[in-house]
């Protein structure tokens, strides 16, 4: 079967939409279903995390999975989740059932974080790698504003089931997707044969290109050992460490406060319902453009600058708002909480939001990439939960200003972080990238093969 490039990378990028989505909506509908369905604040935050718990439990399953079934198979297992858990939100009659369906979904969102940045990372040329990554990011941002969109279109009617339960529609074409989706070439490679390599590389690779990445990944599975023995070898842990902070970092530097939150705080600062979604839709739109600005760029400015750059525009952009609310008030301050939040947006869209999602399969070796970023998923979906289950206790017993100053203190720890641990990647192929990972710590073949 013929596939269209184009096609191949939307198709293994639309897991990225539906986790947006799912992670955007909940912001609107939960401002209407506390009208049918009694929440208090920290039933309110279960909601919200309860999908990331599934999520901890899917990042952390779905990437030796993909690397013992495959990443195509993985898909669309996830594909099928997606539509179960929007069922179950649709049509949830209490909070149990509520947070059973975030659950649930949360098993795709988990599978989606660890799988679609590993398929584009394998399947994009070096030179191209940096951007096509980065459609992971750019069609989160997508299913962010597309959540926002519909929350704002069923707001008049308060149809929070309409907003959670049109999920299903995305979900449905990425199950239809699978069968235009070829299999990673460095799956097929290690699992079936060169041939089956070759023929899918040809899809995506020039004919020079095909002849070294072959050879590389040859001689990286010589001197490879299995999947487990190379996730507790000591060279790869100081890197599995580093992934899995970085991970983290992105989601505790509040981002997810913002996603997830960003209707209520609008709400808490004087802005109407409609108002306050609105505001949000903005938000989702300046997070689409900017990281379409990223996607042109990423591969032209070292990763690690661009890094560097979004933690100095982001920690400023909350500095700015925590100032001038505690001197104006928050009941003064909604637009320049709009604003300051918009600003934060922007850094992070065009660095750490993208920039994760393709570093992450850039640090890890072929045979444990799935894993390995699954496990720094995991790590991610932690992060996520701890902000989405105790930001609004927080802004209950902290003004709102104060919550984002200690985002900005984070802020800054991750910005230290960047600069002291985080190894540069562009510019250079995976199996490049790994052989200096092994030279880092002396892994000699020698050592590997004493791990077996």
């Amino acid at each position: 079967m013929k596939v269209n490039k184009k096609l191949i990378f939307f198709l293994g990028a639309l897991g990225g939409l539906l986790y947006g989505y799912d992670m955007g909506v909940i912001s609107g509908a939960l401002l209407f279903i506390k009208d049918d369905i009694p929440l208090n604040s920290f039933t309110e935050g279960l909601v919200v995390s309860s999908m990331l718990v599934g999520a901890i439990i899917g990042s952390g399953s779905s990437g030796p999975m993909s690397d013992r079934l495959g990443r195509r198979r993985v898909v669309f297992i996830i594909a099928i989740i997606y539509i179960v858990g929007a069922l179950i939100l649709a049509l949830a009659p209490s909070m149990e059932i509520l947070v059973l369906g975030r659950l649930v979904i949360g098993l795709a969102v988990g599978g989606s974080t660890a799988i679609v940045p590993v398929y584009l990372s394998e399947m994009a040329p070096t030179e191209q790698r940096g951007s096509l990554s980065s459609l992971n990011q750019l069609m989160i941002t997508i299913g962010i504003l597309s959540s926002y969109l519909i929350n704002y279109a069923f707001t008049p009617i308060e149809g929070w089931r309409w907003m959670l339960g049109l999920a299903i529609v995305p979900s449905i074409i990425l199950l239809v997707g699978v069968a235009f989706m070829p299999e990673s070439p460095r799956w097929l490679l290690e699992h079936r044969s060169e041939k089956a390599a070759r023929d899918v590389m040809k899809l995506t690779f020039s004919t020079t290109e095909i002849d070294k990445e072959i050879a590389d990944m040859k001689e990286i599975n010589r001197i490879s050992d299995s999947t487990w023995n190379v996730l507790k070898s000591p060279w790869l842990r100081p890197t599995l460490i580093i992934g899995c902070t970085f991970a983290l970092l992105q989601q505790i530097i509040g981002i997810n406060a913002i996603i997830y939150y960003a209707p209520s705080i609008f709400s808490k600062a004087g802005l109407g319902d409609a108002t306050s979604i609105l505001g949000t839709v903005g938000i989702g739109t300046v997070n689409v453009l900017i990281t379409i600005v990223a996607i042109m760029i990423i591969d032209k400015i070292d990763r690690k600058r661009l890094l560097i750059i979004g933690n100095i525009g982001m920690v400023s952009s909350l500095l700015i708002m925590a100032v001038l609310i505690w001197t104006m008030g928050i009941q003064s301050s909604a637009w320049i909480i709009v604003a300051c939040l918009s600003l934060f947006i922007i850094f992070f869209g065009f660095t750490w939001g993208p920039v994760l999602w393709v570093m992450l399969p850039e640090l890890f070796p072929m045979r444990a990439r799935g894993a390995a970023t699954g496990m720094a998923a995991l790590v991610l979906s932690i992060g996520s939960l701890l902000v989405a289950q105790f930001f609004p206790i927080l802004t209950e017993v902290l003004p709102v200003e104060q919550v984002f100053l200690i985002f900005a203190a984070i802020g800054i720890g991750a910005l230290i972080f960047v600069i002291k641990y985080l190894p540069e990647t562009r510019g250079r192929s995976l199996e490049e990238i790994e052989a200096e990972l092994r030279a880092r710590t002396n892994a000699s073949e020698a050592d590997i093969k004493e791990t077996k």
